[in-house]
């Protein structure tokens, strides 16, 4: 397994506490002060870190009208334009230095999924901890080396690649110097199926990629991200709205506050019952051992009287002989009177 890596003074990896991203997206809605409000509510969420995307139309797409350019296939989406749609959902860049000096006021980590060398290079400007490429882009092995010649922690998100896609994505990256990379298995669909998130994969690909692992979340919901963390995801990043009645193109499928608030606090509750492996017995449960059963002298006995299954039974509480005894203290005598309901002891046999 990959060691640890961190995030700006944050340690990310097994042992430590899951380093949770509110992806802010497109839920701005074109409104800095909404933006500065999502940023407010991500803190008192339980955020880690909160997240942009930075990007023009240009640098994803041409603006044509031809089919290809033409979303579809059963998205929210469909009928609209690439371009359109990139128009509408992109952050201006000017927004974004005024947005990071927010989140650090606030105590929050700040950066953004870049997705050319142009918006990569304008995040290196703001000087961000870590780098994203998302799922649509990471086939840009361009890129990829590009991103990772910052020699910065570098998140990938894998959404629709297949396994040699992934091995491919992680060989270019380490070759071109990332040398801290966090993998995040991904659904590319808006919202995500839980029955397609193929959980497994997560302690699958830290294994076989020998990378730390994440989840990048698009389901209803905080079953699945709390489950991720269960499996050994080290980061989760989830869309973050004030509210999904406001429009906009990721709104519904995003998370509220409150959900947020209660994915982290459940988050936090799995990772302390995650532990470590032990057999010991720990001090609240070692002081329910006295309701274990021993063995109890369940009719009154006269010296003398030998010890039969009518008279010696193994019950609640633990004060007596440990059960495992049963047939050694069978057909001894009694070395006295013993009242019924006397834990048996070495000491009242003959």
């Amino acid at each position: 397994m990959s060691q640890d890596i961190s995030i700006g003074s944050r340690p990310i990896g097994p042992g430590h506490p899951c380093y949770i991203v509110a992806e802010m997206s497109a839920n701005h809605g074109g409104e800095y002060t909404r933006a500065e409000a999502i940023v407010h509510a991500a803190k008192e969420a339980g955020a880690d870190a909160i997240k942009l995307q930075t990007f023009t139309p240009d640098g994803h797409t041409l603006n044509g009208d031809q089919p290809c350019f033409r979303v579809g296939g059963g998205t929210l989406w469909d009928g609209r334009t690439l371009y359109d749609l990139y128009q509408e959902t992109t952050m201006p860049w000017e927004w974004q230095p005024r947005l990071q000096q927010l989140a650090h006021n606030l105590g929050l980590d700040f950066f953004s999924a870049c997705v050319d060398k142009a918006s990569a290079d304008f995040l290196e400007t703001l000087n961000v901890p870590v780098h994203k490429i998302p799922s649509f882009d990471v086939t840009d092995l361009e890129l990829v080396r590009h991103v990772a010649g910052f020699g910065k922690p570098l998140i990938l998100s894998t959404g629709m690649a297949t396994l040699g896609e992934i091995d491919e994505l992680v060989r270019t990256a380490r070759e071109a110097g990332a040398r801290d990379l966090i993998l995040l298995k991904c659904t590319s669909a808006y919202p995500a199926d839980p029955g397609e998130m193929n959980l497994r994969t997560i302690p699958h690909m830290a294994e076989a990629m020998n990378v730390l692992v994440g989840l990048s979340d698009h389901t209803m919901g905080i079953a699945v991200p709390v489950a991720g963390v269960a499996l050994g995801a080290c980061l989760i990043e989830k869309h973050f709205t004030l509210s999904r009645t406001l429009p906009g193109p990721d709104s519904s499928f995003s998370m509220e506050p409150g959900e947020f608030r209660a994915m982290v606090d459940a988050v936090r509750t799995v990772e302390q019952a995650l532990g470590a492996v032990s057999y010991e017995v720990g001090a609240k449960e070692a002081a329910s051992r006295v309701f274990r059963r021993s063995l109890f002298i369940v009719r009154d006995l006269a010296a003398g009287e030998v010890l039969a299954r009518d008279n010696v039974r193994c019950i609640r509480p633990g004060h007596g002989l440990h059960p495992r005894y049963l047939p050694q203290v069978l057909g001894r005598k009694a070395a006295r009177k013993i009242i019924r309901g006397t834990p048996l002891s070495w000491d009242l046999l003959a």
